[in-house]
């Protein structure tokens, strides 16, 4: 994975990698990225089983790190027409 955009990275694992997003639309924006190319949310088969591990145990681990429990937060995955880029991907978003 190589970025055009210089990011900072939060979590990088085997699976996944997980940056602020470089045009936030909400006070805590970050991306969280499959390593491996999957297209959209429907596309996950179980051999992604270890990266949906993964994800979650980093979300929670963010939540906890950045307190969010206690201000709220939303975990999105967009799809269909609301999917601007062909790479699955989650926005762990907190105003």
């Amino acid at each position: 994975m190589s970025f055009a955009i210089p990011v900072h990275r939060l979590r990088e694992t085997k699976t996944l990698i997980a940056f602020y997003h470089p045009q936030p639309s909400y006070a805590l924006h970050i991306l969280i990225v499959p390593k491996r190319s999957i297209a959209q949310l429907g596309a996950l088969t179980a051999a992604d089983s270890d990266f949906m591990v993964d994800l979650f145990q980093n979300v929670q681990s963010l939540v906890a790190e950045l307190h969010l429990d206690e201000r709220g937060y939303r975990l999105i995955a967009n799809g269909g027409k609301y999917q601007d880029v062909p790479h699955l991907h989650f926005h762990l978003v907190a105003d």
